[in-house]
């Protein structure tokens, strides 16, 4: 392949755009000042006919950078899916044409929008290379599960029927998990109304009839390193010994431990011998097999009383904050076994809430309301043992008094506490070269960032359920059950084999050298000029996906299969040595300055919009398709991602004589929206610094300003760049025009 660039730029005619303006003068700036090698019109640029006379000049005459304008980069993707070629959009359509009103008196500011957005395309494209990938990846497609549960043998079964070889790890002596101490599991099929068997036998002889399962019983993970494509685990048995295995992908299901009861004194638990947690419930109908369930006295059991929300919900010290979610079905379910039995056994669940999920929930409920259930709404202060019984002091919150109930048993629904190893942010990061094996650590990985996933709240893994459901922070290692979130057996199910899909994917994706969600497919990576790093770690240490190493003499060591493309590495490096093939520092910078600058006596300013392409760019896109106007006087460029924002963008767009800059990127904090975790985040921490730099430069603050948009801000998007386009009108033009 030819390292000389060349580029094309091709000009759509089409949607109403050579109506309102003038592409051939666009063609000519291309051509004169940007230096396009090949300049070509076209009326549907994304026709058949369109994209051949594109694809003929990259095949005949050379073209290897290819500047489209035309629609958003968003639109018509597959007819622009051109191959070993720099690619990007400048966008007229929505971003000029859509945004701006068809009269006379427009015409002349719309004619500048477009022209400008055609030199910012040819000149991004022309700082581009063309993405090749690293081949660090080894081609491995196998997946290592690291959990025995329901959650851990559905996901290697899935896997198995999709063609893809899993290694199964449990560290207890058989497979089955929590689900194989229970008696009947909630129902999955209609009518919804009677508990079923767990399926626990039947999922245990699939696993073991596949020869595409290899199971390692009394095992743990001892260390795991490498990335997608190439994993390495230590699988370490009891005894010591230990086995180096090769995956493609990991799958995280290492379930959850059930609540510790004994920090519920008041509730009876560890003072009376019948007061029992949901799960000691169910082995004693285990043990029970079908049969009478008996207490602690030997007695059959007469009454029962199911006390919901057991230390959860409650911001009490000690206590879970959050509902577990199956808890009250698992009541439910649990009160059946004694009504299925003998009919006349009192069973009582009282509850502040009650909480039925599932497209079988509502019905699950009726059915026990049917069979003589007693539903309560209530809460329990204290129960007491009254010899071979106990005694239930509660607020009955229908009657708004205090009351007792006795009961030959009670059972405690204490909820889940996530099996998801060690939190990051407790544990300090390991030096380069040193590493420890945690018994507390699940996965014992030897990245740089951490021993184990990321955890969001609550101790569960950090898995988005809108942005990317089952993806953890770190790429190629999905979890799934109740290790991401509190779930009953049907929903962890359905999460391993999600899970299982997303890890052969990125097993996939890693053999090909492309990048894992949300930018699937794209085939560049960071690298860095070493003789100009300060090895100052920022990068390393600001990567949400832990995607950065160090080398022995501590430079930065980039795991292509690792990085997720969102360039927050790059706006970290405060010496600008990081960079993307097709992304980087150049590509933004040459866009802000090749913008056209009116001098101060035109009266236009300029606004620069670096917009998020997950959020702030669509809402824009749809701001425009429903005729939202925004003020002619800004130039939007679409970023990966808010974090990959350098100050010197900003510092430079404000030197250049733009009067206003607007920073648009996604929710934060713990209920983020932002596609790659952390990026809003930490451009809110770099943007909070930037008021030195507008006093350094004797410019008003606000000047410059920050936003989380939601992709649904499609009135509100466009308003805030009007906003800043007022707020220059009352403070003026920035004194840095030429």
């Amino acid at each position: 392949m030819s390292d000389e660039k060349k580029i094309g730029t091709y000009i759509c005619k089409g949607c109403g755009i050579g109506d309102r303006i003038n592409t051939s003068q666009m063609a000519t700036i291309a051509e004169r000042e940007c230096k396009s090698n090949v300049t070509k019109e076209h009326d549907f640029l994304c026709s058949a006919e369109g994209v051949k006379m594109i694809q003929d000049d990259i095949d005949n005459d050379g073209v290897n950078h290819v500047a489209i304008v035309a629609c958003s980069r968003r639109a018509k993707t597959e007819a622009f899916n051109l191959e070993n070629v720099a690619i990007t959009r400048g966008n007229i359509r929505e971003g000029v044409l859509w945004v701006r009103p068809d009269t006379d008196e427009a015409q002349e500011t719309t004619q500048e929008m477009a022209e400008d957005y055609t030199r910012m395309a040819v000149f991004e494209v022309g700082a581009m290379n063309i993405p090749q990938t690293s081949g660090q990846s080894e081609g491995r497609k196998n997946l290592l599960v690291v959990g025995g549960g329901v959650s851990g043998m559905t996901a290697a079964v899935e896997a198995a029927k999709a063609g893809y070889a899993s290694t199964l790890v449990e560290k207890t002596g058989s497979l089955g998990g929590a689900a194989a101490k229970a008696w009947k599991r909630i129902p999955e099929h209609t009518p919804y109304a009677d508990p079923e068997d767990t399926g626990v036998a039947e999922l245990i002889a699939a696993v073991e009839a596949s020869d595409k399962i290899e199971v390692h019983l009394n095992s743990t993970i001892t260390k795991t390193s490498g990335a997608p494509g190439r994993f390495s685990a230590d699988i370490t048995t009891e005894s010591g010994s230990t086995t180096t295995e090769n995956f493609g992908a990991i799958i995280q299901t290492s379930g959850y431990t059930e609540y510790d009861a004994n920090q519920l004194p008041h509730l009876g638990y560890g003072k009376s011998k019948n007061v029992v947690t949901q799960a000691e419930l169910d082995a004693m109908a285990l043990e029970a097999n079908g049969g009478p369930i008996k207490n602690a006295d030997g007695k059959e059991v007469q009454s029962v009383v199911f006390i919901q929300c057991a230390g959860q919900r409650s911001e009490e010290e000690g206590h879970l904050p959050y509902c577990s979610g199956h808890c009250c079905l698992t009541s439910i379910k649990q009160a059946m076994y004694f009504k299925d039995n003998n009919p006349d056994i009192d069973t009582t669940v009282m509850f502040s809430d009650l909480r039925t999920p599932g497209a079988g929930g509502e019905d699950f409920y009726r059915s026990g309301q049917d069979k003589g259930v007693i539903f309560t709404k209530g809460i329990a202060s204290e129960v007491t043992d009254s010899g071979g019984g106990c005694t239930v002091k509660f607020k009955d919150l229908i009657l708004d008094e205090e009351t007792t109930a006795d009961a030959d048993l009670v059972v405690l629904a204490t909820g889940q506490v996530a099996n998801a190893g060690v939190d990051i942010d407790e544990v300090p990061q390991d030096e380069p070269g040193q590493w420890e094996v945690s018994v507390d650590s699940i996965l014992n990985m030897d990245y740089r960032q951490g021993k184990d996933v990321p955890q969001l709240r609550h101790g569960f893994n950090d898995s988005h359920f809108i942005c990317f459901p089952y993806e953890t922070r770190r790429t190629g290692i999905y979890a799934a059950g109740p290790v991401r979130r509190p779930m009953d057996m049907l929903q962890a199910k359905e999460d391993a084999t999600g899970a299982a899909l997303k890890a052969i994917q990125a097993a996939e994706n890693a053999d090909l050298g492309r990048a894992a969600h949300p930018r699937s497919g794209d085939l560049s990576f960071p690298s860095f000029r070493k003789e100009g790093c300060t090895q100052c770690k920022r990068c390393t240490v600001e990567c949400p996906f832990g995607a950065i190493d160090e080398d022995e003499e501590r430079y930065p060591l980039f795991n292509e299969a690792r990085c997720r493309r969102c360039g927050t590495c790059m706006g970290a490096c405060p010496v600008r040595v990081i960079s993307f093939e097709n992304y980087s520092v150049d590509t933004v910078g040459n866009q802000i300055k090749n913008v056209e600058m009116p001098d101060e006596f035109d009266e236009k300013p300029r606004i620069l919009v670096l917009a998020c392409e997950n959020d702030a760019y669509p809402a824009l896109d749809m701001a425009a398709m429903k005729g939202n106007e925004y003020s002619a006087f800004a130039r939007v460029i679409p970023i990966r991602c808010l974090g990959s924002t350098n100050l010197i963008w900003v510092t430079d767009a404000l030197n250049s004589g733009y009067d206003g800059v607007v920073l648009m990127g996604c929710q934060k904090g713990e209920n983020y929206q932002c596609h790659f975790v952390k990026g809003s985040e930490i451009a809110n921490v770099r943007m909070s610094k930037v008021d030195d730099t507008l006093q350094s430069l004797s410019l008003e603050p606000e000047r410059v300003a920050t936003y989380e948009v939601a992709i649904t801000d499609i009135e509100r998007a466009p308003q805030l760049i009007n906003d800043m386009a007022e707020t220059i009108e009352k403070i003026g033009m920035s004194p840095f025009k030429f």
